[in-house]
C-alpha cells in the first residue's frame, strides 16, 4: 500500500488546477495537497520555477504549464531552470495548451458543450491554438448558458474568453472528462501520468 504522498501544486489558472487535482485523483496513490501556487500565470511560474525545484528536495512539486509557442517541452524546462531538475519536481508541459488535453475527449466535450456535431480533431496536440478551437466549439453550443459562460464575440466576429470560462470547463474536468481517452490522444498528458507513477514508486 502506498502511503499518502504530500505534494505542492503550481498552476497558471483555475482550469489548470482542476486538471492537476483530477490527475492526482485518478491515481491509486493518495495525495495530500499541501498548498497551491496560482498567482500570476505563466510569468509567475517561470520566475518561481527554480525556487519550486529547490523546494522539491523535501516535498514533491507538480507544476503544470502550457507550451504555447515554445519549441518543445525539454527546451522550455531548460530555459526555466538554472540547474539540474530535482527528481521530485514534476514540471509538466501541455502541448500546446491545457485545452489540448480536454479536446482529447471529443465525445465528452460534445455532450458537455451540447453540440449538434462532435469535434473532429484526430491530433489535439497538433493544433496551433487549442484555446481558440475551444472558443469556436463553445460558440456552437445549443445551450445559451454555456455560450455566455465560455465565449463572447466582438462586432468583427473575434472570439474571446467568457466570464466563467475556467470555472465552467473546470466543472467538465471534475465531473465528465474521460481522462483515459485524452491520455490516448495526448502524449504530453500521458507523460504527466508516467511522471506520477515514477514519483509513487519512490514512496512505496
Amino acid at each position: 500500500m502506498i502511503r499518502s504522498i504530500p505534494i505542492y501544486l503550481a498552476v497558471e489558472d483555475e482550469l489548470s488546477e482542476h486538471i492537476a487535482r483530477r490527475a492526482l485523483a485518478e491515481q491509486h496513490a493518495r495525495y495530500s495537497i499541501s498548498a497551491v501556487f496560482r498567482r500570476g500565470g505563466f510569468g509567475y511560474l517561470k520566475k518561481q520555477a527554480p525556487a519550486f525545484n529547490n523546494a522539491a528536495k523535501k516535498t514533491p512539486f507538480l507544476l503544470l504549464t502550457d507550451l504555447d509557442q515554445n519549441i518543445c517541452p525539454p527546451a522550455l524546462v531548460a530555459s526555466w531552470l538554472s540547474g539540474p531538475k530535482q527528481d521530485n519536481f514534476l514540471l509538466r508541459v501541455a502541448v500546446r495548451e491545457m485545452e489540448s488535453w480536454l479536446l482529447g475527449d471529443q465525445p465528452g466535450l460534445k455532450s458537455f458543450l451540447r453540440l449538434k456535431k462532435g469535434p473532429l480533431i484526430p491530433s489535439p496536440e497538433q493544433i496551433s491554438d487549442p484555446k481558440a478551437e475551444m472558443l469556436k466549439l463553445s460558440m456552437g453550443s445549443t445551450s445559451r448558458q454555456i455560450r455566455e459562460a465560455l465565449v463572447w464575440s466582438d462586432k468583427d466576429g473575434r472570439l474571446y474568453q467568457g466570464p466563467d470560462y475556467n470555472g465552467t470547463l473546470g466543472g467538465f474536468v471534475s465531473t465528465q472528462w474521460d481522462i483515459s481517452r485524452s491520455r490516448k490522444n495526448c502524449k504530453s498528458l500521458e507523460h504527466l501520468f508516467k511522471a506520477l507513477q515514477r514519483l509513487e514508486a519512490d514512496f512505496k
